[in-house]
């Protein structure tokens, strides 16, 4: 196998790269002093059409893919969506490593999920406990098509010494991300939720859940940070969790999300809505140890930066 060192003249294509993390992923790259990355838009390739890929790839002249691209929502659009989130994410992972292997494509950087994990993954999450169960019913078809793409790359890099990595992101919020209520995560949408009841002068406000479900959250500037480090500096087949180590229940959640937004009302809970998997949180001693990546944002000041986001751009729009 081929490591690469990234040089400011590696040709990097960021699948998804105008997306929430997408943006921040390639801000970073630029201002870290690359000088060829290559988005491609999804309104001129459709990465689940073999014949747009091989286009993107002539087009990019790619040394070095980050696959960041899916088709993700939070818990009602898993539950709408099982079979679509499965084939279009598990078609776009795949046919794009195969691609790149036949290109010769130096390394391909391939972004699971949390989802992947079993259902009742004991806290903190390991990467030993991959395949330990089955993952959450409502999100395991888009967990699942996700954790083939780790099977895909330990499986060429095996066969054929291609250079894949794959990474475990934990929920993520900031700036930028999608606040739409039919396909947000609960971080955008309890932020939208909350002030648009405030300026509506709304008496109170429905919960999905019972609350007791525990999460953990990465701040998005953060995480490009990651996967970044990982890009130029890990070429190894284990799967890395990328976090920040530290786990909330959704109740509190919730509850410094109100006390943040400065909303007055009533908090009801609808609990005949489902909590997701139980609890989530990573250990992140890996990328600490394999590449050095450790989280820096307080969640408070990370959510600050989110409400104002929301604040100063979206609301008008709402």
């Amino acid at each position: 196998m081929t490591e690469i060192s990234l040089t400011p003249e590696t040709r990097i294509c960021v699948t998804g790269g105008d997306g929430f993390l997408g943006r921040h992923l390639v801000s970073l790259l630029e201002t870290s002093g690359y000088r060829d990355v290559f988005v491609p838009r999804i309104e001129d390739y459709d990465l689940k059409d073999i014949t747009d890929i091989r286009r993107m790839y002539d087009d990019s002249g790619a040394e070095v893919v980050i696959h960041l691209a899916a088709v993700v929502g939070g818990i009602g659009a898993n539950r709408e969506n099982p079979g679509r989130f499965f084939y279009e994410n598990a078609i776009m992972g795949l046919q794009l490593i195969e691609e790149a292997r036949l290109r010769g494509v130096s390394k391909f950087v391939a972004l699971g999920t949390i989802c992947a994990y079993p259902k009742f993954t004991k806290v903190p999450f390991r990467e030993e406990d991959l395949w330990k169960g089955y993952p959450e019913e409502t999100n395991a078809p888009y967990g699942l098509a996700k954790k083939m793409l780790l099977v895909q790359s330990q499986a060429y890099r095996d066969q054929y010494g291609f250079n894949s990595i794959f990474l475990l992101p934990v929920n993520l919020y900031g700036p930028g991300d999608n606040f739409n209520p039919a396909s947000s995560h609960v971080i955008p949408a309890l932020i939208k939720k909350c002030i648009d009841a405030a300026d509506a002068g709304a008496e109170s406000i429905t919960v999905w859940g019972t609350g007791k479900a525990t999460r953990e959250f990465f701040f998005v500037e953060d995480a490009a940070r990651g996967i970044l480090l990982a890009t130029e500096l890990y070429n190894d087949p284990d799967p890395v969790n990328l976090g920040a180590g530290f786990e909330i229940s959704i109740r509190d959640l919730v509850g410094l999300i109100v006390e943040l937004t400065g909303y007055r009302g009533r908090i009801e809970w609808d609990s005949s809505k489902p909590d997701g998997q139980p609890r989530r949180m990573l250990d992140t001693a890996r990328a600490r140890e394999r590449f050095g990546f450790k989280a820096t944002t307080d969640f408070r000041a990370g959510l600050r930066k989110t409400i104002e986001y929301y604040r100063s751009t979206l609301r008008d729009r709402s």
